[in-house]
């Protein structure tokens, strides 16, 4: 099948199918970054971050699982093949949360509600794909490398496989013992039981990005020309689909266009099916203002903390790695700060 449809193509449809698991999720599960901080901190509900530790215990059950079983190799993941950045992962991950809480959305909330019709988040998607382009190989890039250098791991740079080597036990069943963990503590209160619908969509977000490594790790192995490993991520592959959508003539597909088609298909259809399906558009410009700016600091900070919120809070947490724990209470507190200085302004907290 690789022979007929190239290892591109192949790449892009496994995206496809996975971006369109976690496009569903988004508008029939609600799964949302954004929505479950407000949710937690001005809600008083925790039932949609607690989806959150759902999906991460699957994702990470699930990908040491493949580990385990040879069908993942840790040093083709790029989270665990570059090194520990600290001081990138946390200026990045603040940088990210606060243009989220300014934009009203990350990238991949802005795709979901693009597919529901809602046009000012088309300006999200297009202005944080240019600026997360703009720091990988841009004018941007320059600084990037100067300040928050990058350099490739000589071995797995995660905290399973470092503990592994300390304790001398197998990486991988640290890793199956800290997902079966995060599952169990995630759902473990009675009123998380009692709303399956949270548990069954955080499942499905989590078995997303697992299905999404094995299936390029499968085409790695036997595409004729060298294959990238990756899980889904919404920064840098909003701006690689706004090339190919202009070059694709002279340029192959890949899993992180497919990806970016499959959340917003996903998010289509789940607007059909819930009956949301409306075009919007912005008719405030101090709010498409803040919206750009908020966009445009995304798409940088999250080139320079290697991962958005699901680049880092799931596809790099299923791997375990050091940066993303700190990247997404980085990413939590600059959110944080964004949302309350649009709702309390810059006000001294009570």
């Amino acid at each position: 099948m690789i022979d007929w449809l190239g290892d591109g193509t192949m790449a892009a449809i496994v995206g496809l199918a996975t971006g369109i698991m976690l496009g569903l999720a988004a508008r029939l599960g609600r799964f949302c970054t954004l929505g479950a901080i407000e949710d937690y901190f001005y809600g008083n509900n925790d039932l949609r971050l607690r989806m959150w530790g759902v999906a991460i215990g699957v994702a990470v059950l699930g990908t040491f699982g493949l580990m385990a079983v040879g069908l993942l190799r840790p040093m083709d993941t790029i989270y665990l093949g570059f090194g520990f950045a600290p001081i990138g992962a946390i200026v990045g991950g603040l940088v990210f949360g606060y243009g989220m809480a300014l934009a009203g959305n990350c990238g991949y909330g802005a795709l979901a509600r693009l597919g529901g019709g809602d046009l000012r988040n088309f300006v999200i998607v297009v202005v944080m794909g240019i600026a997360a382009f703009a720091t990988i190989s841009g004018p941007l890039a320059y600084l990037r490398v100067a300040v928050f250098p990058q350099g490739r791991a000589d071995a797995p740079a995660g905290i399973a496989h470092t503990l592994g080597n300390i304790v001398g036990v197998s990486p991988n069943l640290i890793g199956i013992a800290a997902g079966l963990v995060v599952l169990a503590a995630t759902i473990a209160p009675s009123h998380v039981r009692k709303a399956p619908e949270y548990i069954a969509w955080g499942a499905v977000v989590g078995l997303s990005v697992v299905l999404a490594w094995a299936g390029t790790q499968w085409i790695a192995e036997y595409a004729f020309n060298p294959a990238i490993v990756a899980s889904h991520t919404f920064a840098a592959p909003l701006g690689e689909t706004i090339l190919w959508t202009m070059t694709a003539s002279g340029s192959s597909l890949s899993f992180a266009v497919g990806s970016v088609c499959g959340v917003w298909c996903g998010a289509f259809l789940g607007s059909l099916i819930k009956g949301h399906f409306r075009w919007e558009a912005c008719e405030d410009p101090r709010e498409l203002r803040r919206q750009v700016f908020g966009a445009a600091l995304m798409g940088v900070g999250a080139v320079v903390a290697m991962g958005c919120s699901i680049g880092q809070g799931l596809s790099a947490m299923s791997v375990l790695s050091w940066s993303a724990p700190l990247v997404v209470a980085s990413i939590f507190a600059g959110a944080w700060l964004g949302l309350r200085q649009l709702i309390a302004g810059w006000a001294p907290a009570e």
